[in-house]
């Protein structure tokens, strides 16, 4: 990724790695970015992400508590639960039951990227 990369662009990177069947946080993709107070706007990034033409699996972050906080971002309040219990998730009002288990930590799984 080029040096100049929008914050944007380096929350779609970091989440294009995101396993199918495992969530993450926003807190941790920004704790990732070296941007630690900046959660919401990596929630403003997701809700952007429906517009790149890009394949985001936005889906699979969530917020510190598991609730599926970005789910009225996807046209349907339900596609969110969805889409996540397709790859294995539990979800009960509007929480991933099993977060610990299923959490991604970007900073454990990814190396850091030298440009940021």
């Amino acid at each position: 990724m080029k040096n100049n990369a929008s914050f944007f662009e380096k929350v779609y990177k970091v989440v294009a790695q995101i396993p199918f069947g495992r969530i993450t946080t926003y807190g941790a993709i920004a704790s990732y970015l070296g941007t630690k107070g900046s959660a919401r706007m990596v929630g403003w990034a997701m809700n952007g992400s429906h517009q790149t033409g890009l394949s985001i699996p936005a889906h699979r972050v969530v917020n510190r508590n598991g609730m599926l906080t970005g789910k009225h971002h996807f046209g349907n309040p339900y596609i969110m639960q969805q889409l996540l219990e397709q790859e294995g998730l539990v979800v009960k009002n509007d929480q991933i039951i099993n977060f610990e288990e299923k959490f991604w930590n970007p900073i454990k799984e990814m190396e850091l990227e030298s440009e940021w």
